[in-house]
């Protein structure tokens, strides 16, 4: 699958980001969608304003750089593997050096619409590439194209940009590690909504993608779990956002 040629940029850390351009989509998952939980009512959102999206994981080289440390339970995996065991507030404390470093304030993490309307890269399958053939560990053709799941990681992380990106420029949205979105976890909206940035208020933060450790069902775009904000595990990273 070869990447649309779209406008992107490179940070001086070497963080790549890819421009997503504004659009409608369906957010969720239809009712017979192979591996499907109850929260992913379909709705149609629309995203007003384009934006740009890191096009992998933030690396444990890229976190050492701001932050002058490595929390990775695999931190043997190299610089170039995917930070891990990072909370919510931990990455809002690197997303604040970084901008502080380039002096514009415009880092941050993707809402959760923004998360998937960028994983989805104008599909509506629960994968990219295709369908969803196996919802546990065994063999899942499409999700193997893509990501790291228990099915093929060894339960360990690897090396980011290591399996074939969407169409729009984005690796490991699926697997490899779970990625922290900006959102309060709760219950979608009824209906058409514009640009939703989740609850007001919460306890608990919305994760998307999947990881190394968990099923091929969890890789699905639609897929949403959550985890409270000061939690910090093997599997749990992140990827950042850029406001135009």
């Amino acid at each position: 699958m070869i990447p649309a040629d779209l406008p992107g940029f490179t940070n001086d850390l070497g963080m790549k980001f890819v421009l997503i351009p504004m659009g409608t989509f369906v957010m969720g998952s239809p009712l017979d969608e192979k591996g499907r939980n109850s929260d992913e009512m379909q709705h149609e959102v629309t995203i007003t304003r384009s934006f740009y999206l890191q096009t992998t994981e933030v690396t444990q080289g890229q976190w050492k750089a701001i932050m002058g440390d490595n929390p990775s339970h695999f931190s043997d995996c190299g610089e170039n593997c995917p930070v891990e065991k990072v909370s919510w507030h931990d990455v809002q404390r690197f997303i604040k050096r970084l901008n502080e470093r380039e002096g514009k304030g415009k880092y941050r993490l993707p809402t959760e619409a923004e998360w998937e309307y960028a994983a989805r890269a104008g599909s509506a399958t629960p994968f990219p590439n295709g369908e969803i053939t196996v919802t546990g560990c065994g063999f899942d053709a499409n999700m193997d194209q893509i990501g790291w799941y228990c099915g093929n990681s060894d339960f360990k992380s690897h090396q980011v940009a290591k399996k074939q990106p969407n169409r729009w420029g984005l690796y490991d949205m699926h697997g490899n590690v779970w990625e922290w979105c900006y959102d309060w976890y709760g219950d979608y909206p009824k209906g058409h909504v514009t640009d939703p940035k989740g609850p007001v208020n919460g306890f608990i933060r919305v994760n998307r993608g999947g990881s190394l450790n968990d099923f091929s069902m969890f890789g699905r775009s639609a897929n949403r779990i959550r985890y409270m904000p000061f939690d910090r595990t093997n599997d749990l990273g992140f990827r950042v956002a850029v406001t135009l």
